[in-house]
């Protein structure tokens, strides 16, 4: 989580730069736009901050993980609320492989004994903590069965780059257990890599540099993590594929047809364990071996050690392994004109434990703005598309009520999907935004149309000076000063967006609000509505900027008359893309070149000499020439067809049957962008310019099949790669060329 020291002059500066809202609205008439301002003005006023409070309360007031009463009575809670409201709603419910735990120990024996406590102890200023009989214990879902004992190594953030450190320590990790803070990657690539370089357990930990004392008051005096708070969470090997593991592919329904477990490839081989930093202290203070670098130090009051030590660890795991009901609600509010378009607005319902912010503050501003949506219609007003409110269970597990739902209606919603629109979990400070670049300019319009609370300007303009103020270079500053538009960065993974956008191909937008409501309850007991009040959102005033925003972006995709994608913004966000992998070979190159002259030189050979007795590194490959102007000249060639159906669209000519026409087009674009075969090794991620990283994990990977091969130096197939983006590409010109011509 970011943290934001900026914010006094972030806030002064945005009083000076608020820029005027205008009346005129993309992909509406002048009449048009003024019935549809009406309409978000009254939508508006509906909106209540006190709702979202009593939603919040209600929803989190117990423990609803997959499979437990709380998460079908939420369900339930939640089906009942959207049919109060006039909505056409139902449960759809599938069944998916939801392991808990059995058996978890944890200790270390030899001349030190200690057993950790794997307890988050009850606060009484947290009224919910206390509910312990139906509470899931501190553990890592997907973690495998396992009973080992080892020797401990200390792997820092347990990324690939920290083995290549350890290995010039001349530390290996194979036939150990590891134990990693959380941090810089998702936390299933730590237990994976792990597994990768020959280690039979792993540890994760939260350190308090990180997560803890660190970074302010603990728990319940502040709002960060407190020595004994654990962060459970999936280790499932997402960038693999999401969703039940048994079911690849297809929606996990009662009578599917499953994988055998040990069929499943992204399920883990090696028992994996989170711990808070009072159980990782006498851990970590054990070990012996090398101090490690300044960068790998956590804020523990010990020296951190890689390890080995004196004494072995025993970690002992077991799970059980059952099928388990997780329930979709699915309510929709039928278009008056365009039934079959669905604008689609979704946010998960299923928590860790009892999930007041993660991700409950997101499904009650969802909630509330269904609600006011509701609201119009009963004053006559309906959407001319169906908008479709969906609350997604077993998202914290691996994404499993949206990635099952998408994957058994795939070809409906390929055909009727207009826009999917997602948030998780919000909190009080700035807009944070991403999704398909076609949606920047609609996007940029609403973000200026909507006031931040605190400073009474454009969540737009807040958002634009902390990126001004944020710039380290004055270049960087004057080129933001004169940028108007909000840049929507590429989704990766980690949210209910992933089967829409990366599976299937369709447009989507992730939002949410946060910032200043940096705290350690992430997938703790004391993610609860007590400390949510008192360090979130107290007023609950960003669930309804939350609200106002994603319900613009409903409301408009739902009434638009001529949708507003602008594909030229999607083609220069390509062309960067391009740029970056052609300079990433580049510098592969150059390194390669440099690395391996200071082989022959010996260097070295002889910097290895003076700590550790190493091996000599063995020359690199030199990377061969690859040849990109196939992607170059298809980007180009993007560029003219962008501009073209553009033209198009901003025409005030076309018949009302060829608008409608063009829409659906427009819309099902970027499903050209999906490849046949997907990325290698993992073909369920389909589209060709987003997928999250294989070892990032949430993070983003763009041009995905290029730059990972490039990364792992696999010459043929970057080429391969090349060709496959090159074509996709091609694919999305020929198809907005043709939408261009039948409309004129």
């Amino acid at each position: 989580m970011r943290k934001y020291c900026t914010l006094l002059l972030a806030s002064s500066f945005i009083v000076v730069t608020s820029i005027a809202q205008t009346s005129s609205i993309l992909g509406f008439s002048p009449s048009a736009a003024e019935t549809q301002l009406a309409a978000e003005k009254k939508f508006d006023a509906n909106l209540h901050a006190k709702n979202i409070d009593l939603l919040i309360k209600e929803m989190s007031a117990v423990p609803h993980y997959v499979g437990s009463a709380g998460d079908e009575a939420n369900a339930k809670y939640i089906l009942n609320k959207f049919t109060s409201w006039g909505y056409d709603a139902q449960i759809e419910t599938f069944y998916v492989l939801f392991p808990t735990p059995v058996t978890r120990l944890l200790e270390m024996n030899g001349t030190k004994k200690f057993t950790a406590s794997l307890k988050e102890p009850a606060l009484k200023e947290d009224a919910t903590s206390a509910q312990l009989s139906t509470q899931l214990p501190v553990y890592n879902c997907w973690s495998a069965d396992g009973d080992v004992t080892a020797d401990l190594v200390f792997v820092n953030y347990g990324v690939p780059a920290d083995y290549e450190k350890l290995a010039r320590m001349g530390i290996d990790v194979k036939g150990k257990i590891v134990i990693a803070k959380y941090g810089q990657s998702w936390r299933g690539i730590k237990p994976k890599v792990a597994q990768e370089h020959g280690a039979i357990g792993c540890i994760i930990y939260s350190d308090p540099k990180e997560d803890g004392y660190f970074q302010g008051d603990v728990y319940p005096k502040g709002p960060f993590r407190p020595a004994t708070g654990a962060q459970r969470g999936s280790v499932m090997d997402m960038p693999i594929y999401p969703g039940d593991p048994l079911t690849p592919g297809v929606g996990a329904t009662k009578d599917v047809q499953r994988l055998d477990r040990k069929d499943c490839i992204n399920l883990l081989k090696i028992p994996v364990i989170p711990i808070g930093y009072a159980d990782a202290l006498p851990l970590l203070e054990s070990l012996d071996g090398p101090v490690v670098p300044d960068e790998w130090k956590g804020a523990l009051p010990i020296t951190y050690h890689a390890g080995p030590g004196k004494n072995k660890i025993h970690l002992k795991l077991s799970f059980d392994w059952q099928i388990r009901p997780i329930y979709n609600v699915i309510a929709k509010l039928k278009g008056a004109e365009f039934p079959d378009e669905w604008v689609i607005r979704g946010n998960h319902h299923d928590a860790w434990v009892n999930g007041a912010a993660d991700p409950i503050s997101g499904q009650a501003a969802m909630m509330e703005e269904a609600r006011s949506v509701g609201e119009l219609a009963k004053t006559g007003w309906k959407p001319k598309r169906t908008i479709v409110y969906c609350a997604w269970d077993g998202e914290e597990p691996g994404l499993m009520g949206s990635t099952e739902w998408v994957e058994a209606h795939a070809a409906e919603l390929q055909q009727k999907a207009v826009l999917y629109i997602n948030s998780d979990g919000n909190g009080r400070g700035f807009l944070d935004a991403g999704g398909s670049q076609a949606l920047e300019p609609a996007f940029t319009e609403i973000s200026k149309a909507v006031n931040d609370p605190q400073t009474n300007v454009s969540v737009f303009d807040r958002r634009h000076s902390l990126e001004i103020i944020s710039a380290g270079t004055a270049k960087a500053k004057k080129e933001l000063l004169a940028k108007k538009t909000f840049t929507l960065p590429a989704l990766g993974s980690g949210s209910d967006f992933s089967p829409f956008a990366q599976h299937i191909g369709i447009p989507s937008l992730n939002l949410g609000f946060g910032g200043e409501d940096d705290g350690g309850e992430y997938h703790s007991i004391y993610d609860s509505y007590d400390l949510y009040r008192r360090f979130k959102d107290p007023t609950f005033e960003y669930g309804v900027v939350l609200a106002k925003t994603a319900g613009r972006t409903t409301l408009r995709f739902a009434d638009a008359e001529a949708l507003p994608f602008d594909f030229r913004n999607l083609q220069s966000t390509i062309s960067k893309y391009t740029a970056e992998v052609i300079a990433q070979a580049d510098e592969q190159r150059e390194n390669t070149l440099v690395e391996n002259q200071l082989i022959k030189e010996k260097y070295y050979t002889i910097a290895n000499k003076a700590t550790e007795p190493l091996l000599p590194p063995v020359a690199k490959d030199e990377v061969p020439f690859l040849n990109f102007s196939s992607l170059q000249n298809a980007v180009a060639g993007l560029a003219k067809s962008a501009d073209g159906i553009n033209a198009v669209i901003s025409t005030n000519t076309l018949s009302a049957a060829k608008k409608n026409e063009l829409n659906k087009q427009l819309y099902k674009a970027e499903q050209t962008l999906l490849t046949k075969e997907g990325l290698p090794r993992r073909g369920w991620y389909r589209h060709a310019i987003y997928a999250p990283g294989f070892f990032t994990g949430y993070g983003v990977k763009t041009l995905p099949g290029i730059r990972e091969a490039i990364e792992q130096r696999n010459w043929k197939e970057v080429q391969e790669q090349i060709e496959i983006a090159a074509a996709t590409i091609i694919n999305l010109s020929t198809y907005l060329d043709a939408a261009a011509g039948a409309a004129k």
